[in-house]
């Protein structure tokens, strides 16, 4: 059985860089020394505000990232055109406004659903494949496959809330997730997840969708590299992903 792969948001190295400006830590070499030290990809998330990611950070990712590009945002015209020009091997699609501070819901594909469909078929002309940022909902899988997409990117946070809650049950944090992922093999969709995954909850959540083929972690794993180092820390969630 394959292991997912680990794709490393760097958000946050580029949220320290901008706290003091200049270019320390430069984001860009952090890159290339994540995907030496074992990450299999890169994932950013550029906001409208550049308060961490910046376009121009994306660009000059693209010329130095060699496993695996993952751009995310919300798919305003600015964003379509950094994804024609840069070309990412994937674009993950996030409903955020501008002014949330992390993304905090799934797409209502139902809803969006022909304007996924335009944005969709458009990114594809520019990407190699297309995910959504999806909570663990079936019915909200069956409609965001109709929009065209090659993934979801199913959205982590209730399971790492109800993980962690001690008087919870984590069968019952998963559970979820299970149905969603099923239902999305059912439907040819590739599953990612994302968001709160760390290496209390990361191998649970892994075993348990057999059918995840990638996790995209920034907040916790930069966190964790404080205390044990990134080339570290970087195994160390390796390591719960090995199958």
């Amino acid at each position: 059985m394959v292991s997912p792969r680990l794709s490393v948001n760097v958000n946050k190295l580029a949220t320290l860089r901008n706290a003091r400006g200049g270019n320390n830590p430069d984001v860009v070499h952090w890159a290339s020394l994540i995907e030496r030290f074992g990450a299999e990809g890169i994932t950013v998330h550029p906001r409208p505000d550049a308060r961490h990611i910046t376009y121009d950070d994306v660009r000059a990712l693209k010329r130095v990232v060699t496993t695996e590009f993952n751009v995310e945002g919300y798919p305003d015209p600015s964003f379509i055109a950094l994804i024609a020009e840069v070309q990412p091997d994937q674009v993950t699609l996030v409903p955020d406004a501008p002014d949330v501070l992390t993304s905090n819901a799934g797409w209502d594909a139902h809803r969006h659903g022909e304007f996924l469909t335009g944005i969709i078929k458009t990114l594809k002309k520019h990407a190699k494949r297309v995910s959504l940022f999806i909570d663990p909902d079936p019915n909200m899988i069956e409609y965001a496959a109709l929009t065209g997409t090659d993934r979801i990117e199913l959205y982590t946070e209730s399971f790492a809330r109800q993980f962690a809650d001690h008087r919870g049950n984590a069968a019952d944090a998963v559970a979820p997730y299970i149905e969603a992922s099923k239902k999305a093999g059912e439907l040819g969709l590739g599953v990612n997840a994302g968001h709160d995954l760390d290496l209390k909850n990361l191998k649970f959540f892994s075993k348990n969708i057999l059918n995840l083929l990638e996790v995209s972690i920034g907040h916790a794993l930069v966190c964790d590299a404080l205390r044990y180092g990134m080339e570290n820390t970087v195994q160390l969630y390796l390591k719960q992903l090995k199958r």
